[in-house]
């Protein structure tokens, strides 16, 4: 249902997508290309044909935060790291 000068981006969940259309879609240029962050499977095996589309950028799911994100994520994952290690409760604690 796209336009043929669309471009598809997916930055959510890859398995919301149809790979094998998307990939089918891309190579008969229904669509015009594709930004992906996520994937069906994870990580995207070497030999996916997404790699080897030229009008598609592929992206190790790094796109879904800043770089202070990430720092942010870093300090609290150490944090954790500490706390552990000294026996104490671990403050962020994922449930």
């Amino acid at each position: 249902l796209m336009k043929r000068s669309a471009i598809f981006i997916n930055a959510s969940r890859g398995r919301i997508v149809d790979e094998a259309a998307l990939i089918k879609a891309l190579q008969d240029k229904t669509i015009y290309a594709a930004g992906l962050d996520v994937f069906e499977v994870e990580p995207l095996p070497a030999d996916s044909p997404l790699l080897k589309l030229p009008n598609v950028v592929a992206l190790p799911h790094i796109g879904s935060a800043t770089h202070e994100t990430r720092m942010a994520m870093a300090e609290l994952a150490v944090a954790n790291l500490v706390a552990g290690l000294r026996g104490e409760p671990v403050p962020h604690l994922a449930s």
